[in-house]
């Protein structure tokens, strides 16, 4: 692994952890004392970071966190519940046995994982399984472009996904949500599996369309009163 790499996985890895806020500035210098690297080093990590869609940069306001956009984030709902359940759906009909295993295994681990840390962030640990699980679910499916793009949605929605969670805060029975998916997707429940898929993905959404309201109300009534 390069230099540029190590700081691109940690730099990444604090933004999958909520340690930086939507939309905040990346300052540049504070992050190269923080992970030991030098400046280009760093704006190179943070051009490849840009690339994943996690970061925005412009000459005039430098590299930001993506923004929380209500836009985007409703489009790349749609986009998913669509590509994955159309990849959930083949890997019910067609999958094997050994695609039944692997989807078992995944499921395994993600419920032996623990899944926040005291501060209400979601363990790097349980984020790794919950990808795992998620893309062995697609594992079945026969078409490696369907799963390839599955995937690529999915990694840009890890951010969103954290808010959801950290700032959404919503209530959820996560694993239960998992369970009902797996016991569909084994059933060969094809329909039901996919339901159930969608579901869970736009009750994410759903949170932090909730957080994304609530604060605008906040914001709006803190304006009216003159306390902004």
């Amino acid at each position: 692994m390069t230099r540029v790499d190590a700081v691109y996985v940690a730099v990444r890895d604090a933004l999958m952890a909520g340690e930086l806020e939507p939309g905040s500035r990346l300052k540049l210098a504070a992050l190269a004392e923080r992970f030991d690297a030098s400046l280009s080093v760093l704006r190179e990590a943070m051009t490849k970071l840009a690339g994943d869609g996690l970061v925005t940069v412009s000459p005039q306001r430098g590299f930001r966190v993506m923004d929380l956009s209500v836009e985007d984030l409703r489009d790349l709902t749609r986009a998913r519940v669509l590509v994955e359940t159309a990849a959930l759906g083949e890997s019910v009909r067609v999958g094997d046995v050994a695609w039944e295993a692997k989807l078992l295994a995944a499921h395994h681990t993600l419920t032996r994982t623990p899944w926040k840390e005291e501060n209400g962030r979601i363990q790097p640990e349980w984020a790794a399984a919950h990808h795992a699980f998620h893309t062995a679910l697609f594992a079945g499916c026969c078409s490696g472009h369907l799963v390839a793009v599955a995937v690529t949605l999915r990694h840009r929605a890890s951010l969103y996904l954290q808010w959801s969670q950290r700032l959404g805060g919503a209530t959820r029975d996560v694993e239960t949500e998992h369970q009902d998916i797996t016991e569909k997707a084994i059933a060969r429940d094809a329909e039901g599996a996919c339901d159930a898929l969608a579901a869970h993905i736009e009750r994410s959404t759903s949170a932090l369309l909730a957080y994304v309201a609530e604060h605008a109300a906040r914001t709006t009534s803190a304006s009216e009163h003159g306390l902004q």
